[in-house]
């Protein structure tokens, strides 16, 4: 039989209007969030294949990937200690550039896997002719500030970090992009601006993500700057 929360599930993966048997939730309901909990946990603690994303990001033509490891030495020192996910273990000698582009494995390396160099490809055709990029960085244990360190060792005007979001109990899978507007060590966060929920099939698409960062990445090289100052609202960008 119909209820009202039947149409609304379909518009939603939240877990709502669960089904009850006496004061309990449904059995099936219970197992449901074991899985979605072992889920999350399993993207948290899990680690990246660099080699494998290494020839993913070969692959689109703008340099050799650079593995660039975060100061925590280990999953649970990074889990432990964000501060040391935000710099670098050694910053590595890079040319300069327009455009710094940095895949970090994040909280959900699963993600990054499996989105991280399809949103890449895309932004890539929606970038104009006139901006150099830096060969991919590679970043490990690592949290967004990390790519400030990179960005301004490349002296760099933008830097586009995509990295595992935090799970949720709906979502193990998601991709976060952050652009930053003349990167450098201390960078609040209020400076960049953020897409997310990158995945499929109930997020943003990749190629939707990658029209949207390249809206931010003009905007922000009209008004140089990124974060409070630049909006993106029903796909136009505005300033202020």
């Amino acid at each position: 039989m119909s209820t009202f929360w039947d149409p609304l599930r379909h518009r939603t993966p939240a877990r709502i209007g669960l089904d009850r048997v006496g004061d309990a939730a449904r059995t099936r309901h219970v197992l449901e969030s074991a899985e979605a909990l072992a889920l999350a946990r399993d993207a948290v603690h899990g680690s990246l294949d660099v080699d494998r994303l290494g020839d993913e990001l070969r692959a689109l033509g703008i340099g050799e990937p650079v593995h660039v490891p975060s100061a925590a030495p280990d999953r649970a020192t990074y889990l432990s200690r964000p501060d040391l996910g935000r710099r670098p273990a050694d910053v590595p000698v890079l040319a300069p550039a327009d455009l710094t582009l940095v895949v970090a494995d994040g909280l959900s390396a699963e993600a990054t896997a499996l989105h991280a160099a399809g949103v890449l490809a895309a932004l890539l055709a929606e970038l104009p002719g006139d901006l150099t990029v830096g060969p991919p960085i590679i970043a490990t244990q690592a949290r967004v500030a990390l790519a400030d360190h990179i960005g301004a060792a490349q002296e760099a005007r933008l830097c586009v970090v995509v990295i595992g979001e935090r799970p949720g109990l709906s979502a193990h899978d998601s991709l976060g992009a952050y652009v930053t507007w003349a990167p450098a060590p201390g960078t609040a966060d209020s400076a960049r601006n953020c897409v997310s929920n990158i995945r499929r099939p109930h997020g943003l698409g990749h190629a939707d993500a990658a029209r949207t960062l390249a809206r931010l990445i003009a905007g922000a090289r009209r008004i140089e700057a990124t974060g409070v100052q630049l909006k993106d609202t029903s796909g136009r960008l505005t300033d202020g």
